[in-house]
């Protein structure tokens, strides 16, 4: 069963361990080391993270290795895309009404 991005994305946690990823594969005992969870914990955010399409593990010996792959993020980038303009004009139309309030 695949998990949806936006799901995947919604815990703190997972957020954090797709931050910890963003300059390079990690070991999963190092990941999860970053958190006050139990190993086995970070595993099941992990294994949410694969199902979504964002992670990928590689078998190292006896260590796991995860790999972030942002394609799933396009996803979010389009959702998010509508809002940015929202936000964009309505800073835009503050910035020209306190434009016109300077003397």
């Amino acid at each position: 069963m695949a998990t949806d991005v936006f799901g995947a994305l919604a815990n703190p946690v997972r957020r954090a361990l797709l931050a910890a990823l963003l300059d390079g594969p990690r070991p999963v005992n190092d990941l999860a080391g970053l958190f006050d969870l139990s190993r086995p914990a970070v595993s099941e955010h992990l294994q949410l993270l694969r199902q979504a399409g964002l992670v990928r593990e590689e078998p190292r010996g006896r260590q796991r290795w995860y790999h972030l792959d942002a394609a799933p993020l396009a996803e979010v980038g389009d959702w998010l895309h509508p809002f940015e303009h929202y936000w964009r004009d309505r800073l835009r139309a503050l910035s020209d009404l306190l434009d016109e309030e300077r003397p």
